[in-house]
């Protein structure tokens, strides 16, 4: 019995010291290097998380920007100098890279569109949305609870006095939260230099939109018209961009100009918000009190 035991644990051991030295030699043989400039490269990011740089967190930025699969500069809640910064500790050139921003495609607020129902529930545009679409008259328009204000981690949206979310650009750093949180789809990440935009996705037509919402596109089809030939199309009701053929064309404010209700409009960055200009013929609202429900 006791020699059993004592075999026993001599096997144990034995196996013990196999397996360690197993252990061992794949660990030396398997060890992968780390180049240390990752870690370097970490410690200069700004820690955000947020997967603007189109990478899941900034230590896989890290990773990628040392391995030469992205720049710098694709950081774009980081400061340019601390992009700059890490630029000359790797000797890359830092790309210029222009800004990113979020838009709004809906200028509906509550002195302008129609509330059908008034919703009662979670202050929360994706809860509301579940309850007969939010009651907004306007089925594509926004419902002005916040969710995007509130899933915004650098305080670059923030709700007017009409309910309509406001980008301040300057703050904004495209990390595409707003985007995936608006159950009505109506944010899109644009480059600053996209001056034109259509601030609508009503697909209802003409008369139908205008009952519900003033600044409604009606897709009359006079910004198409006067736009570049093939900028702007009419596609179910709605105006829309082709952005591919926005850089290779020179473009002003002309496509705005007789647009009856403001829909498409023209951004003016210089206001540090997304707030917008329109054009000539647009009618314009004084009206500061919300349209009664119903």
């Amino acid at each position: 019995m006791i020699s059993s035991i004592i075999t026993a644990a001599i096997f144990m051991v034995i196996l013990g010291a196999i397996l360690a030295t197993i252990l061992a030699i794949a660990n030396k043989k398997l060890f992968v290097h780390e180049d240390p400039r990752i870690e370097e490269v970490d410690d200069m990011l700004p820690q955000a998380q947020c997967g603007a740089c189109g990478v899941p967190g900034c230590r896989p930025f890290a990773e990628a920007v040392v391995a030469g699969d992205k720049n710098p500069s694709d950081c774009t809640v980081n400061s340019p100098e601390g992009n700059a910064k890490i630029a000359e500790y790797l000797g890359v050139d830092m790309h210029a890279k222009e800004k990113v921003v979020a838009r709004l495609a809906c200028t509906g607020g509550t002195h302008v569109a129609y509330t059908r129902a008034k919703y009662e529930g979670l202050k929360s545009c994706q809860a509301a949305a579940v309850v007969s679409g939010g009651g907004k008259g306007c089925n594509w328009g926004c419902l002005g609870l916040g969710d995007c204000a509130d899933v915004c981690d650098f305080d670059a949206i923030f709700m007017d006095e009409h309910g309509l979310p406001i980008v301040i650009e300057d703050k904004c750093t495209a990390c595409n939260d707003c985007v995936v949180v608006c159950p009505k789809d109506l944010f899109s990440l644009h480059p600053v230099s996209h001056k034109l935009f259509v601030a609508c996705k009503s697909l209802a037509e003409g008369e139908q939109a205008l009952e519900e919402c003033e600044v409604a596109c009606t897709g009359c089809e006079k910004c198409a018209v006067d736009a570049p030939e093939g900028l702007i199309e009419i596609r179910n009701n709605l105006a829309m961009i082709d952005y591919e053929k926005y850089d290779q064309l020179e473009i002003d404010r002309t496509p705005i100009e007789r647009c009856p209700t403001g829909a498409i409009v023209w951004i003016d960055s210089q206001l540090g918000t997304t707030r917008s200009s329109i054009g000539k013929e647009a009618k314009r609202s004084n009206r500061s009190e919300a349209l009664p429900l119903g």
